[in-house]
């Protein structure tokens, strides 16, 4: 396997392709399967229990697949998984998974994450999001596909980041962020429509226009929120992108301070020691 450097730890019990590349000074541990075309630059930790698709590159001094930074996890059987097409750059950090949060921590395709990333245990990310430098998820965050946030955002355990949003730089974000959204500020507040995103998936200037209506009615006048949805729905009935804007904002306020996977926890010992 040429494609290893001699000064490379391998462990017995991982699965590396003979297409992939692990490069000098690469620590690799058990139960961890690396894909054909994936490139571990050099200083890469991929310490266990870890899948990482195809055609990847990680840069030096990442550390892949470590343990939770948890004060419940006690060593039981979780793991992490990473897709394909993924950038993962300098010193970016993906824990694995816990018992109380599904065992998993995903990582979709396509994604570029920048120097110094923190992606918490129990993360679930999408497809082609962008994820600045020193961004930091707390545990148990959702982040759908084409998100993108910006350099040095912190967000706060089991939020919700709908598909299409835009998260300022610097953001703190303690609450659901509606799909197709920009939110800024600290903390982070809706402040206009991700109009960019949308041209750029081959939305129309009137779709644009009327998701344009919608913010100003459901984030900018001031009124009752659950009659504005209401009123939207039966005005967008046939709008998907709108739609999907209604239900975040019904399911985030089913939830603990507008967190909606917050409500779902199935740990009723949780306490406020889940800080990624």
């Amino acid at each position: 396997m040429t494609n290893i450097h001699e000064t490379a730890i391998i462990d017995p019990a991982a699965s590396i392709s003979p297409d992939a590349v692990v490069g000098p000074y690469c620590v690799i541990g058990p139960e961890v399967e690396i894909g054909p075309g994936t490139r571990l630059i050099n200083h890469v930790t991929v310490q266990s229990l870890t899948r990482i698709g195809s055609d990847n590159t990680v840069y030096p001094f990442a550390v892949l697949g470590a343990d939770p930074q948890d004060k419940k996890f006690e060593g039981e059987r979780t793991e992490c998984v990473i897709g394909d097409g993924n950038e993962i750059r300098e010193h970016v950090t993906i824990h694995r998974g816990t018992g109380n949060g599904g065992k998993l921590t995903t990582l979709g395709d396509g994604n570029l994450i920048m120097v110094g990333c923190h992606i918490a245990h129990d993360c679930i990310i999408g497809n082609e999001t962008v994820i600045a430098n020193q961004v930091m998820l707390a545990g148990h965050v959702t982040i759908e596909d084409r998100v993108g946030i910006g350099g040095g955002a912190g967000v706060h355990h089991y939020v919700t980041l709908g598909q299409s949003s835009f998260i300022g730089g610097l953001a703190r974000v303690s609450r659901d962020v509606p799909p197709f959204m920009i939110v800024e500020g600290h903390p982070a507040e809706v402040r206009a429509v991700n109009v960019v995103a949308m041209s750029r998936l081959g939305y129309a200037s009137d779709q644009i226009d009327s998701m344009k209506d919608v913010y100003r009615r459901l984030f900018r006048d001031n009124g009752n929120m659950s009659s504005a949805i209401e009123l939207v729905k039966s005005e967008y009935s046939e709008f998907s992108a709108i739609m999907s804007i209604c239900h975040s904002l019904e399911e985030s306020a089913k939830g603990t301070h507008g967190r909606a996977r917050e409500s779902r926890r199935t740990d009723d010992k949780w306490v406020s020691t889940s800080q990624g």
